[in-house]
C-alpha cells in the first residue's frame, strides 16, 4: 500500500493536465465591469444574493485600500479629457458650420472664427483645451487596453509549472492561436472609430496648424477662406477627406458621450438581452444615438460642404499664401 502511494506521488497525470488546457476558458475583460453585461432582469432579481467579488488584486498594487486599480483612474482620465475636448469641438462646430449656414457667406462668417480663436488658440488655452485632452484621451485608452490584456493573460496562464507549458505546446496550432487572440480585449466600434479619428484629426491639425507655421511662420491668416481655397484646388480629395472626418468624428463623439452618460446600450446588447422590455428599451436607445450622430454629421456637412466648400478660391495676396502652403504639402 505504501509502494502504491509512493508511485502516485512521483507520477503526475499528464492526461488531466492536457484536459485542463483543452478547456480553454474565456477571460474576463475587467474587474471594474464584472456584471455590466449580465441581463438586467437577472441582476435585479439577484441583487440580494449576488455581490461583486472583492478587489484585493487591485488594492495589492499599492494604489489605495479602496481597491481602485489603475484602470479606474485611467478611465476617469479618458472620460474627463473627452469633456474638455467637447467644449473646443462645440466652438469649432459653431464657427465652421452653424454660423456659415446662417449667414450663407464665408466673408461674413470669418470674423466669428477669428474672435473665437482668442478663447482656444492662445499659448495657454490651446494646450489645455486641445492638445493635452487629446493626448490624455488617446494614451489612457491605449493604456487601459494593455492593462486588460495583461489581466487576461494572467487569468489564462497564471503561475503555471513548466509541465503545463510542455503539455500546452502539444496542442494544435489553431487552438493556441484562438486562445492568444482572446487575450487582447475586443475592439469595440467606439474604440475602432477612435483610432481612425486620431489619424484624421492629426492630418487635419497638420494641414491647418502645423504647415502654416512651417511655411509662413504664422497661422493667423488661416480661416474658412483657406479651407474653401483648398476645396477649389483639390475638390475630389478634399470632399472625401472632409466627409470621412465629419462622419467618424460625429459617430465617435456622440457614441462616446452617450456611453459616458449611460445613455447607450451595451456593445453586444443584442446577444445579452433576453426580456422584451429591456430589449425594446435598448433598441430605442441604439436608434436614438445613431440618429443623433447622423444629424450632427449632416448639420456639420450642411455648413461645411454646403457653404464653405463652395465659396471658391481666395484672391490677391491670400491666394499666394495659400498656394504656397498647399504646394509645400504636395497638393
Amino acid at each position: 500500500m505504501a509502494r502504491n502511494s509512493t508511485s502516485l506521488h512521483h507520477h503526475e497525470s499528464q492526461e488531466t493536465l492536457v484536459s485542463l488546457v483543452e478547456l480553454d476558458p474565456s477571460p474576463i475583460d475587467s474587474s471594474d465591469k464584472e456584471f455590466s453585461e449580465w441581463p438586467e432582469d437577472l441582476l435585479e432579481s439577484s441583487s440580494s444574493t449576488i455581490r461583486p467579488p472583492s478587489r484585493s488584486t487591485t488594492s495589492s498594487l499599492g494604489l489605495g485600500s479602496s481597491g481602485r486599480g489603475p484602470i479606474f483612474y485611467l478611465t476617469r482620465i479618458q472620460r474627463y479629457s473627452s469633456y474638455t475636448f467637447t467644449f473646443f469641438a462645440g466652438l469649432h462646430f459653431t464657427n465652421t458650420s452653424l454660423i456659415p449656414l446662417v449667414y450663407r457667406s464665408v466673408p461674413y462668417s470669418e470674423p466669428f472664427l477669428l474672435m473665437t480663436r482668442e478663447l482656444y488658440q492662445t499659448r495657454l488655452t490651446e494646450p489645455l483645451l486641445v492638445g493635452l485632452p487629446v493626448l490624455a484621451h488617446v494614451v489612457s485608452g491605449l493604456s487601459i487596453r494593455l492593462l486588460r490584456r495583461n489581466q487576461n493573460k494572467k487569468r489564462y496562464h497564471g503561475d503555471a509549472s513548466p509541465g503545463f507549458w510542455a503539455s500546452k505546446s502539444s496542442l494544435s496550432s489553431s487552438s493556441h492561436s484562438h486562445t492568444s487572440s482572446r487575450i487582447w480585449p475586443v475592439v469595440s466600434n467606439i474604440a475602432a472609430s477612435g483610432y481612425v479619428y486620431t489619424v484624421l484629426l492629426a492630418s487635419h491639425v497638420a494641414m491647418n496648424r502645423v504647415l502654416p507655421l512651417i511655411v509662413d511662420g504664422d497661422s493667423s491668416n488661416i480661416g474658412l477662406e483657406y479651407v474653401s481655397h483648398g476645396f477649389a484646388r483639390h475638390a475630389p480629395s478634399a470632399y472625401i477627406a472632409y466627409i470621412l472626418l465629419l462622419s467618424v468624428s460625429a459617430g465617435h463623439m456622440v457614441w462616446g458621450m452617450a456611453r459616458w452618460l449611460d445613455l447607450a446600450p451595451p456593445a453586444n446588447w443584442k446577444k445579452i438581452t433576453f426580456d422584451k422590455p429591456t430589449r425594446s428599451r435598448r433598441r430605442r436607445a441604439w436608434w436614438g444615438v445613431n440618429a443623433t450622430a447622423v444629424s450632427l454629421a449632416a448639420l456639420w456637412a450642411a455648413g461645411g460642404l454646403g457653404v464653405v466648400a463652395r465659396a471658391g478660391p481666395a484672391h490677391g495676396w491670400l491666394a499666394t499664401v495659400y498656394n504656397g502652403i498647399y504646394e509645400f504639402a504636395g497638393q
